[in-house]
């Protein structure tokens, strides 16, 4: 099993920056699309709708890097910069990315870092899904809503994880070995 060269520390490090930037645009996208569900009692959706790109890092990283512990490392690493640039979640960026990085990991994992393709790619995206929500469950008080309510936001968390972590990172992946980046 390959383990983690300095050069895959500085290029881990580079996603994890170039997703915090997208995280800190992301906070007031989420903000602004709370209060316009809110009116309709949908105001949870907004989390949901977003999460597939909240979660894109940690997928993409495994992918790409091929090593356990890249997608934890990076998701991670992105939700500490994001929590000290001024994200407006603060700490608790940090636990819903080392929970998020875990998740996505273990979509590798059930393939024992063997397989990387569509399967092991979307056993992540499955994965991150049932993570995440378990936490908004816990932590975000999930639990309250009503068993309707819950399995529309898990069906809109899926979706959005399926494009974003799934479709979207598989095309990124499929450019850069095009482009020589990175190899098959």
């Amino acid at each position: 099993m390959r383990k983690f060269s300095l050069k895959d520390v500085i290029t881990l490090t580079l996603i994890a920056l170039f997703f915090w930037v997208i995280y800190w645009v992301l906070g007031p996208i989420y903000t602004t699309l709370t209060a316009a569900l809110t009116p309709f009692g949908l105001a949870p959706a907004a989390n949901d709708i977003l999460e597939g790109v909240w979660v894109m890092a940690g997928p993409l990283a495994g992918l790409l890097f091929r090593v356990p512990g890249s997608a934890t490392l990076v998701e991670t690493l992105a939700s500490i910069v994001e929590m000290f640039i001024g994200g407006q979640f603060g700490a608790a960026a940090v636990i819903a990315g080392l929970v998020q990085g875990a998740g996505a990991e273990l979509g590798y994992l059930a393939t024992g870092y063997k397989v990387w393709n569509w399967l092991s790619l979307s056993l992540s995206v499955i994965f991150v899904t049932v993570v995440t929500f378990v936490r908004e469950m816990i932590f975000y008080g999930y639990s309250k809503y009503s068993l309707g309510l819950l399995i529309t936001l898990f069906i809109i968390r899926l979706i959005s994880t399926f494009i974003f972590s799934g479709v979207i990172n598989m095309m990124i992946v499929k450019m850069l070995q095009r482009s020589h980046v990175v190899s098959n």
